[in-house]
C-alpha cells in the first residue's frame, strides 16, 4: 500500500471516529466528555397551547399521521409511543412506516407492536438495549440510529377497519447536523409472516446491497403441542449457497436453551411467552449489536420451523417435524442505499388470530349484590363493599370445538381477589388483582372444549389482596374490559400435522 492510500485510509477512518465520539453515536457516558455538534429537535403529540394540556391526537380507521417530517442532515435518536384504543389488538392494527430522502416507498414497516418487540398485538413490558417497553407494554421506547441525509418522513396508520384510536401519545427525538459522513448507512425494518408456515425455511430477510444486519424479532403461535424450536437459522452471505453462518436450533440462535421462557437480557431474550399448547404465544428478540452480520452484495436469513408434537395423551408423533405454526417477524438491518418494499404488508384482519371479542360492557351481567354495577366507557365495573361477593355472564358459543378463553380485567389500588369458574368448575387458582395503579393486563384462562350453546363465566369474591395498603378503602372492585375467545379450530394448520402424523 502506497503511503498517500495509507493516509487517506487512515484519515477516513479518524474522522468517522471523532464524529461517533462528538455526538454519542456509541451511546456511552464516555462520549458525554465531548461537545456534541448538533442541535437537539423533537416532534411530538404535545398541544400546541403550552398552557393546555390533551397532549395526545386520534386516529380514526384508515387514517395516518404524520409523526414527523424532517429537513437533513439529521439522525432520529428515540421514539416513544403510548396509547389509548378500544382495540385490544392494536399492537397488530397500527403501522408504522420511515421513508427515507424523497423515497415514495417506505425502508422501514411493521405493526408498531412488533416494530418495539412484542409479536401478535400483545401487551407485556422487557427491556434490551436498542428497545425497550414498560407499563405493561403500553410505554414503548426505541433508540436505534437512523440518519438520513435530506429528509425523513415517519407515520402511523390505523389499519383497523372497527377501532379508532382515541389517544396517541408521541415523541420523536432527532438531531440536526451540517452534515453526515459520506458511509452512514440508512436504517431498515420489514415485516414478515406465514400463517401458518409453509414447507421449507422460513425466510426472516432477503435483500440486496452493502450494509449490515443488526437484528430479528420473531413471534410464533402454536398450533400443535409441543416445541416449535429445533429449527436452525441461517445466514446466506453475497449469494452464498451454503450459509456460513449456521445455528444449533431456535432458542439457541436467541441466547437461549432448552426450550423457552421469558427473561430480557440487553441483547436478546424472549419479550412474551406463553407455553408450548396450541394457541399459546412467543416472541423473542436478538440484537447483533455487538456482533453485526455485514454483507457486500446481498444477504438472506432464514430459519427452519420444525419441532416436537405431542397428542392430547402426552404421546410423542415426532421429535423433529415441519409444523404449520403461525409465524411473524422484523428483520433490522442498514444499508447504502434506501431499500424499498415492493409489496406491502399483509391488511390488520390478516396479521390477527380470528378471535372473537366481546366488550364485557356489552354483556348482561348477574350479580349479589345486583347495585353494584357500573357500565364505563370501556369497562364494566362491579364495586361490591364485601369480600364474598360474586358477578356471571353467559356467552354464546356457535360451534362446537377446542377455545382459548382470555380475559382482559383491569387491576388497581382498589382490586381484591376473585376465583374464576366455567360453567361451575373452578378455571385455574384465584386471581389477586390488586396493582399500584389502574392497569389492564390480560389474562389467559387455557384451553377448554365448549360445545354449541350457552356457558357461564362467573368470578366469585375470595377477600382482600394482602399486597392492598393499610388505609384503603374496603372495596372489593371487580372490572373487567373484554372477553376474548380463539377458536383453534377456525386458525389454518391446526391439528393438520397432527392428523397426518395420527393416521
Amino acid at each position: 500500500m502506497n503511503i498517500f492510500k495509507f493516509l487517506t485510509i487512515t484519515f477516513l477512518l479518524s474522522s468517522i471516529s471523532v464524529f461517533a465520539q462528538k455526538n454519542n453515536s456509541g451511546s456511552t457516558l464516555d462520549n458525554l466528555i465531548y461537545k456534541q455538534d448538533f442541535k437537539a429537535q423533537r416532534e411530538s403529540s404535545s398541544n400546541e397551547n403550552l398552557h393546555k394540556n390533551g397532549d395526545a391526537v386520534s386516529i380514526e380507521p384508515g387514517e395516518t399521521i404524520v409523526l414527523g417530517d424532517l429537513s437533513g442532515p439529521g439522525i432520529i435518536n428515540h421514539i416513544w409511543i403510548t396509547i389509548g384504543s378500544e382495540d385490544p389488538f392494536f399492537g397488530r392494527s397500527l403501522v408504522i412506516r420511515m421513508y427515507w430522502d424523497g423515497s415514495d416507498k417506505p425502508s422501514v414497516e411493521a405493526p408498531l407492536g412488533d416494530f418495539f418487540g412484542v409479536g401478535h398485538g400483545a401487551f407485556v413490558s422487557f427491556e434490551s438495549n436498542p428497545v425497550s417497553t414498560s407499563s405493561h407494554g403500553r410505554a414503548k421506547n426505541c433508540f436505534w440510529k437512523m440518519p438520513f441525509r435530506n429528509n425523513a418522513k415517519v407515520t402511523i396508520t390505523n389499519e383497523s377497519k372497527e377501532y379508532r384510536t382515541d389517544s396517541f401519545y408521541y415523541y420523536l427525538d432527532w438531531e440536526k447536523h451540517d452534515s453526515l459522513p459520506e458511509d452512514v448507512l440508512y436504517f431498515h425494518a420489514q415485516y414478515r409472516q406465514q400463517f401458518p408456515a409453509q414447507t421449507g425455511d422460513y425466510t426472516i430477510l432477503e435483500t440486496e446491497g452493502v450494509g449490515h444486519y443488526v437484528g430479528t424479532i420473531y413471534s410464533v403461535q402454536n398450533m400443535e403441542l409441543g416445541w416449535f424450536g429445533e429449527g436452525d437459522d441461517r445466514f446466506y452471505i453475497d449469494g452464498e449457497e451454503i450459509p456460513s453462518l449456521r445455528g444449533t436450533g431456535t432458542e439457541d440462535y436467541f441466547g437461549d436453551a432448552w426450550g423457552f421462557r421469558q427473561f430480557d437480557r440487553p441483547y436478546y431474550g424472549v419479550s412474551l411467552w406463553e407455553g408450548y399448547f396450541p394457541g399459546d404465544r412467543v416472541t423473542a428478540y436478538r440484537w447483533h449489536i455487538p456482533d453485526p452480520i455485514p454483507f457486500r452484495k446481498s444477504i438472506k436469513v432464514t430459519i427452519e420451523h420444525r419441532g416436537s408434537i405431542f397428542s392430547d395423551l402426552g404421546i410423542q408423533l415426532g421429535s423433529f417435524i415441519e409444523r404449520p405454526d403461525w409465524i411473524s417477524s422484523v428483520a433490522i438491518w442498514y444499508q447504502s442505499t434506501p431499500a424499498q418494499f415492493e409489496e406491502s404488508i399483509p391488511p390488520a384482519n390478516k396479521r390477527i388470530a380470528p378471535y372473537q371479542i366481546f366488550a364485557a360492557k356489552n354483556l348482561t351481567i348477574r350479580a349479589n349484590p345486583e347495585n353494584c354495577i357500573k357500565k364505563a366507557d370501556i369497562s364494566l365495573d362491579f364495586i361490591p363493599m364485601k369480600p364474598d361477593a360474586y358477578l356471571e355472564f353467559d356467552f354464546n358459543v356457535e360451534k362446537d370445538g377446542r377455545y382459548q378463553i382470555n380475559v382482559i380485567l383491569m387491576h388497581s389500588l382498589f382490586s381484591s381477589k376473585y376465583q374464576p369458574f366455567l360453567d361451575g368448575k373452578a378455571l385455574g387458582p384465584e386471581l389477586d388483582l390488586y396493582t399500584s395503579g389502574n392497569d389492564p393486563i390480560w389474562k389467559h384462562l387455557d384451553l377448554h372444549d365448549l360445545t354449541t350453546g350457552t356457558h357461564t363465566l362467573r368470578f366469585e369474591g375470595k377477600g382482600a389482596s394482602p399486597k392492598m395498603r393499610t388505609m384503603a378503602p374496603p372495596t372489593y372492585y371487580f372490572s373487567m374490559v373484554y372477553l376474548i375467545l380463539l377458536r383453534l379450530e377456525d386458525m389454518k394448520g391446526y391439528h393438520n400435522a397432527y392428523n397426518e402424523l395420527a393416521k
